[in-house]
């Protein structure tokens, strides 16, 4: 099995595994490191990529959100040649893979969201007003404690002390204007009428526990497009990858087989 750290056209990733590709892209609150728990759960199946973000990890930044779709497009392509892999996005990374698919439809088979939605309530668009302001100013330790609790409810987050300070970690390490950017994406996205012309099938799920992006988002994503289907994971928050490895790997092995099954052929009587 082939493991390796690379760069794929521009963007750093970690590859790993064997078998048919899925491109993971992690959350603004974390970075890749939150996507490991999956690798032993799928790598004797599957050949994943976990790419940093731009702005994240060794990746360069690239713009806005068109700009990092396309960049995570040419990753994808360059990682993945010759393949339509489906895209795993969890929280901005859902966002980033659902933009990536809209403006390049023949790049992937299928998306599978965590996290995710079409966009915000005036309330969430500005609780990330407020962190990109607070972080502009203050640094992103002063923005530390509202974030982990946005990714670990407090009664989750005392179970994993050593996990909830791994994350923490990670996202004081992020460069503040690559956050604050990506919050101003998140302040104003909606993709709710482009997402009704998306050519791919989505899982939509997200946790029972999400405060960041509540389970009534991915409900309605999933409402939204032509082929989407919900699921809500109970006691879980904001990130499934690490809170509920085991039942996502399920739901991807399982979201994968419907996505490779050939169409049913239409009965005779049926065709007209």
């Amino acid at each position: 099995m082939l493991t390796a750290n690379t760069s794929a056209a521009g963007l750093s990733a970690h590859v790993t595994g064997t078998g048919p590709s899925i491109v993971f892209l992690h959350s603004l609150l974390s970075d890749r490191g939150s996507l490991e728990p999956m690798v032993p759960l799928l790598s004797d199946r599957f050949r994943l990529v976990l790419l940093d973000l731009p702005g994240f990890g060794g990746s360069p930044r690239a713009g806005g959100l068109d700009a990092q779709a396309d960049a995570v497009a040419a990753a994808v392509a360059a990682a993945c040649p010759g393949e339509t892999p489906i895209l795993f996005g969890n929280g901005y990374g859902s966002f980033l893979a659902l933009a990536t698919a809209l403006r390049h439809p023949q790049l992937s088979s299928g998306l599978f969201l965590a996290g995710c939605g079409a966009g915000f309530t005036e309330e969430g668009r500005g609780a990330f007003r407020f962190m990109a302001a607070k972080a502009g100013t203050d640094g992103l330790e002063a923005i530390a404690e509202t974030a982990m609790l946005r990714l670990f409810p407090a009664a989750m987050a005392a179970r994993v002390p050593q996990t909830l300070a791994e994350r923490r970690a990670a996202f004081v390490a992020t460069d503040p204007e690559v956050f604050g950017e990506a919050c101003g994406i998140l302040a104003t996205l909606d993709l709710k009428d482009v997402a009704r012309h998306l050519a791919v099938p989505v899982f939509a799920c997200a946790g029972a526990l999400d405060a960041a992006t509540p389970p009534v988002m991915a409900r309605e994503l999933a409402d939204l497009v032509p082929n989407g289907t919900f699921h809500e994971i109970p006691d879980c928050a904001h990130v499934p990858t690490l809170q509920a490895p085991a039942e996502v790997a399920v739901l991807l092995t399982g979201f994968v087989r419907t996505v490779e099954a050939p169409p049913e052929p239409v009965a005779a009587s049926q065709a007209g």
